[in-house]
């Protein structure tokens, strides 16, 4: 399904929270909503998603800067040796391999690239303050990028450890259902994705069988 509507279950999930577990203090409040919508798009970190088009876009003008930079700098070599009649061995070589990386690395990649680079933040930021919550997160968002889309982020396993990751957050930041609130949103995605026609292989890897639902969206 589309991201749109994945955000929508998720938000729907964290308002829903807010209204079961009434809590006294708005600095709690103001987590389930966050957190039920974050959790409900988290599966699609495997790919192309909302949480992901900025890094996408970032990617493709990183991309384009590598490779035109690279030529620029090939080209300014070339001229810098013509005036001055020395080699510019140094401006050559780092020119040809921007251009060369510009050429040959896909925008995907680089996308997971910046994606990682994003969980390998939060896994230091975890790491420092000595949170959980913060570490599993950031482990979860530099692994989850690099992995077929529509995989192992999409199978109970991947939900069970999310729940984990938010039950750390629960007793890191005491919030009561916190847990329960990523657990929900996060299994709402599969659920969702079990009525599409692409199906989700919720077993895997113990099971190759793709389940889907008889009426599908």
């Amino acid at each position: 399904m589309k991201g749109r509507t994945h955000l929508a279950i998720g938000a729907a999930i964290g308002v829903a929270a807010t209204i079961y577990y009434q809590p006294h203090q708005w600095e709690q409040a103001v987590f389930y909503l966050p957190a039920a919508a974050f959790s409900a798009l988290s599966a699609d970190l495997d790919g192309t998603s909302m949480l992901s088009s900025k890094l996408g876009k970032a990617s493709h003008w990183l991309r384009e800067g590598a490779l035109w930079l690279g030529l620029a700098a090939v080209v300014a070599s070339f001229a810098v040796q013509g005036f001055q009649g020395m080699p510019q061995t140094r401006l050559f070589l780092a020119g040809a391999v921007l251009a060369l990386l510009g050429l040959v690395l896909k925008e995907g990649a680089l996308r997971n690239a910046l994606v990682s680079a994003c969980g390998a933040a939060l896994l230091f930021a975890g790491l420092s303050a000595g949170l959980n919550g913060l570490m599993g997160l950031g482990a979860f968002v530099v692994i989850a990028p690099w992995l077929k889309h529509r995989g192992l982020t999409h199978t109970i396993w991947a939900a069970a450890a999310w729940t984990a990751i938010g039950a750390a957050f629960e007793r890191e930041l005491h919030v009561e259902g916190l847990a329960v609130v990523a657990g929900a949103a996060y299994l709402s995605h599969l659920v969702a994705d079990t009525l599409t026609p692409a199906g989700v292989k919720w077993l895997s890897p113990l099971s190759k069988m793709t389940f889907r639902s008889p009426i599908t969206f």
